[in-house]
């Protein structure tokens, strides 16, 4: 192969990759098939206000609303299918749902019910999500705190308020910690 060649291809390697990757977390990473990506950024937030209204209808056709949770403290963790971070860490959500004093609510603004439901089957996941395809729920959450990017995950107290949020993929022990602290934070 002629060096000129060699260079045209590696040249087009790069160009591919840079596209790429500007496709995840550029302006319109909204519309494009990449996504926004945290990086794990944890903010506790000291002044909590009132409980967060969030409610709306899940995949199954079910009424969901986090004030329906007071006395657990609640994560609301958006979400996506094919997104990677949210693929790694739904074992960790699904085993702190498991607790008698944590409930998940999910909120989906891009996938549709099957593809949802595919989801639950392969990771295990019992909790509710919110069906958001209108973009009603993340508009409220916005209103309450920024939500830059897919995964977030908002921990609410016992009380529904705002105690934390982690932009990105949570991990599981961050997210334990937190909750230990909102549990004490609602006592």
């Amino acid at each position: 192969m002629r060096p000129a060649a060699r260079i045209a291809i590696l040249i087009a390697v790069v160009v591919a990759l840079v596209i790429t990757l500007a496709s995840c977390a550029g302006p319109d990473a909204a519309q494009s098939p990449g996504y926004v990506s945290g990086d794990g950024t944890v903010t506790v937030l000291a002044d909590q206000g009132d409980a967060l209204d969030l409610a709306g209808t899940s995949f199954a056709g079910e009424a969901v609303d986090v004030a329906d949770f007071r006395g657990q403290v609640v994560l609301v963790n958006t979400w996506y299918a094919s997104c990677p971070p949210c693929r790694a860490e739904a074992p960790d959500l699904v085993a702190l749902d498991a607790r008698d004093d944590v409930q998940i609510v999910g909120v989906n603004g891009r996938d549709d019910a099957p593809t949802v439901e595919a989801f639950d089957r392969t990771f295990g996941v019992e909790f509710p999500s919110i069906d958001d395809a209108d973009g009603a729920a993340t508009a409220a959450l916005q209103g309450v705190v920024a939500m830059n990017a897919v995964p977030t995950t908002l921990v609410l107290d016992p009380d529904g308020r705002l105690y934390a949020r982690i932009v990105g993929r949570a991990d599981p022990s961050t997210l334990s910690a937190l909750i230990e602290d909102a549990l004490a934070e609602g006592a």
